[in-house]
């Protein structure tokens, strides 16, 4: 009888430290992420570093006290659903969204995981978010005012090229925000009476077609908007235009660093760096939507000079003592 007793003593014993154990092993277990972009991860280096500063500058190293799944569709964005889903299948806490399309595959595939938008053109237009104050839903995040900036770049454009009176648009009309800031040019457009050709970019092979269908045109400068496809193909795009002579307004500042003449927009590294502050207080327990949407705190004027020299453009003063950032 006493054998059995230390037996069933020592057996339950076990069973409480095994308990202790496994719940020790709870509390310690790392919180996983999702992070799901359209473009390749090689388009997104930087973008990629920025976040991940982020999370350091808040106590998160990734392997340590944080692990990240890395999805990226590599600009084939019938992808996204699929890596969308099996980011859900991993149980992650969140998904930090790197642009609109990802967001818009990540809010189809649930409605109850948070997402945690890095940037988006407009969340509350496309119906992402309720509004920027109160997003309501499992989706908060930052917006990039990429409509209300498009008409600023056209008319920049027209500050730098002499005589400017025709220009070339490349853009993706799948793009849900493409037709709002197509409105933003247009309305630029016709208050500076320059013509509009529009170029649709859907995969790598239209960017020489639209070049072609540019020049055949007699356009005089080219201007982008936001498009998974142009930034990942930023070298051919840029190279084009330089064998076209064509000065380029670019929407994203990766244009200008590989030989883009000019960017001006919202500092996207910033915003990639910020959105780990929503992952930090969604992963306290802050509800997403109670988190307001954020704006753009920093803007960027880059102007490549050697790619205005290439070309034979001189950039006036009056323009280049606006930049924030001068390549030489």
């Amino acid at each position: 009888m006493k054998t059995f007793a230390v037996r069933y003593i020592l057996a339950a014993a076990e069973l409480v430290a095994m308990a202790v154990v496994a719940e020790a092993q709870q509390s310690t277990k790392i919180p996983l992420i999702g992070y799901l972009e359209g473009g390749p991860q090689s388009a997104h280096t930087v973008r990629i570093k920025a976040f991940q500063q982020g999370l350091r500058e808040l106590g998160y190293e990734e392997g340590k006290n944080i692990a990240i799944e890395w999805r990226f569709a590599d600009s084939k964005v019938e992808r996204l659903p699929g890596l969308a889903a099996e980011l859900l299948r991993l149980k992650v806490a969140l998904i930090v969204t790197g642009g609109g399309t990802p967001t818009r595959a990540a809010k189809e595939a649930t409605s109850t995981v948070p997402i945690v938008m890095a940037q988006h053109n407009d969340p509350v237009g496309s119906g992402v978010v309720a509004s920027l104050s109160h997003p309501g839903g499992n989706i908060t995040g930052l917006s990039t005012l990429t409509p209300e900036l498009s008409g600023k770049r056209l008319e920049i454009l027209r500050e730098v090229v002499p005589k400017l009176s025709r220009v070339a648009v490349f853009g993706n009309t799948t793009n849900r925000v493409y037709a709002e800031v197509m409105r933003e040019i247009e309305s630029a457009a016709n208050a500076f009476g320059i013509k509009l050709q529009f170029v649709d970019v859907q995969d790598a092979k239209d960017v020489e077609i639209g070049f072609r269908a540019a020049t055949k045109a007699s356009a005089q400068a080219i201007l982008t908007t936001p498009s998974v496809v142009l930034v990942a193909e930023r070298a051919q795009v840029v190279a084009l235009a330089a064998k076209n002579r064509l000065p380029g307004s670019y929407s994203n500042s990766q244009f200008a660093d590989v030989g883009g003449l000019m960017f001006y927009g919202v500092n996207i590294f910033d915003l990639d760096r910020r959105a780990a502050t929503y992952v930090d207080k969604i992963l306290k327990g802050a509800k997403p939507a109670d988190l307001p949407v954020e704006q753009p705190m920093k803007f960027d004027f880059v102007i490549n000079l050697q790619a205005a020299k290439q070309i034979g453009l001189t950039i006036p003063p009056n323009v280049l003592v606006r930049a924030t950032r001068v390549i030489k």
